[in-house]
C-alpha cells in the first residue's frame, strides 16, 4: 500500500464508488458459490441498497480509504451497534460497516481502517469495539475478524441470515 494512501470521511460523493466495492464483493462471492452472504445480484441494481449505500455514506462516522490516485478502495462505518443484535454491555464503537477491494493493490486496507476504528474508540474515550458478520459458508470472515484482535460473543440470526457478534477490548 502507498504510503499516499489516505482515509478520508466518506461523503455522499462516494456512495458510487462504494457500491462497485460492493458489487465487485458479490461478484467474487458468486463466483466461489458464496450466495448467502448478499445475494448474487449486485447492489448497485437494487433500490433498496442504493439508498442504504447513500445513507451510511453521509452518515456522520463513515469513511473511505483511498489510494494515492483518490479512488475508494475501503469504506467503514462507525456507531451504535445493529438493532438485530444484543446491547451493548458497556459504552462501545461499533463497526456497521468494513469492506475493503480485493484488488492486489487494496491489501492490508481492511486491516488499516479496522485499526482506524480502534483509534477512533480511543480517541472517544471508549475501549470496546463490537462488530458483526456473516458466520455462514467456510466460516472465513468469523475468522478475518478474529484475526483482527476480536473475539465471538454471541450469534443471531437476522430472517436466515447467520450473524456472529465479536468483540475487541482495548483497555490496558
Amino acid at each position: 500500500m502507498n504510503a499516499t494512501a489516505a482515509i478520508r470521511r466518506a461523503t455522499p460523493n462516494d456512495a458510487t464508488a462504494v457500491l462497485a466495492l460492493f458489487d465487485a464483493a458479490i461478484a467474487w462471492f458468486t463466483e466461489i458459490g458464496n450466495t448467502e452472504q448478499w445475494g448474487s445480484e449486485p447492489w448497485s441494481t437494487q433500490e433498496r441498497q442504493v439508498a442504504r449505500i447513500a445513507e451510511a455514506c453521509d452518515s456522520p462516522d463513515s469513511w473511505v480509504h483511498i489510494t494515492e490516485r483518490g479512488e475508494v478502495n475501503g469504506f467503514l462505518v462507525l456507531g451504535d451497534a445493529m438493532p438485530y443484535v444484543p446491547a451493548p454491555e458497556q459504552p462501545e464503537l461499533y463497526v456497521r460497516v468494513l469492506i475493503a477491494s480485493r484488488a492486489p493493490h487494496a491489501r492490508g486496507v481492511g486491516r488499516r481502517l479496522m485499526a482506524f476504528a480502534d483509534d477512533r474508540a480511543l480517541a472517544d474515550g471508549v475501549t470496546e469495539l463490537r462488530v458483526d458478520c456473516y458466520r455462514g459458508g467456510s466460516g472465513a470472515l468469523v475468522r478475518y475478524y478474529e484475526s483482527c484482535g476480536y473475539e465471538r460473543t454471541s450469534v443471531f440470526d437476522d430472517g436466515g441470515w447467520p450473524g456472529q457478534v465479536l468483540a475487541r477490548s482495548l483497555a490496558r
